[in-house]
């Protein structure tokens, strides 16, 4: 679930910071730009784990800060294929369940990986397994804030980094009395996507709410 990956990043040190030890000042830095941030395909950023190696320092003219070129190794939520992890339902929407680890929520199990048969109950909003037994059928809901064991199938990977203005579609000269303002916000912006999302599946024998298979 967790890794160790190297990385090497150039830190800048501002003045003020010049009378910390070097090692904690850079420490903090790296944790202010990397912590809690997704790096396109490596993962979601923990923490830092330790500083391997510091260059020497520089200060460049017109900037009084230093700048050090630093190796460290920093701890990122990675979970490998097929691993099992245990979250939270968060909600459950027509796209599927929606699942939490507390620091991490995109994570979607989509209907066909749920266990079969399974539908959506519109009215509360929830998924359930209709489950099948010589008394009949039971519904087993898939309520917000259970505990969820699920098998980790995929993972999407985004690229959200800023992009330039958008250009003009067409060329064509404004005709006399057509509108030039721009169009409405609304219409312009795009759904945003998380840059980091887990694919999972409970439609296997023991996976599911763990409420079902401890009672």
């Amino acid at each position: 679930m967790f890794v160790l990956v190297e990385m090497v990043d150039t830190v800048r040190i501002p003045p003020w910071n010049f009378q910390r030890q070097l090692n904690e000042a850079i420490a903090e830095e790296l944790n202010k730009k990397l912590a809690n941030k997704v790096v396109y395909n490596v993962g979601l950023c923990i923490c830092l784990y330790d500083i391997t190696k510091l260059d020497d320092s520089y200060i460049f003219p017109g900037d009084g800060a230093s700048h050090t070129k630093v190796h460290f190794r920093y701890v990122v939520f990675h979970p490998f294929l097929d691993e099992i992890l245990v979250g939270k339902i968060k909600y459950c929407s027509q796209e599927g369940v929606h699942v939490t680890m507390g620091f991490f929520d995109d994570i979607l199990i989509p209907p066909e990986s749920l266990q079969q048969p399974a539908k959506f109950d519109e009215a509360e909003q929830v998924w359930l397994w209709e489950y099948e037994t010589d008394e009949g059928a039971h519904d087993l809901y898939m309520d917000q804030g259970e505990e969820i064991r699920f098998r980790v199938t995929d993972e999407v990977f985004v690229d959200t980094s800023p992009t330039g203005p958008a250009t003009a579609t067409t060329d064509t000269p404004t005709q006399p009395g057509q509108s030039t303002a721009p169009p409405p916000a609304e219409d312009s912006r795009e759904k945003k996507e998380p840059p980091f999302t887990l694919i999972g599946t409970i439609c296997e024998p023991g996976l599911g709410l763990l409420s079902w298979w401890n009672s």
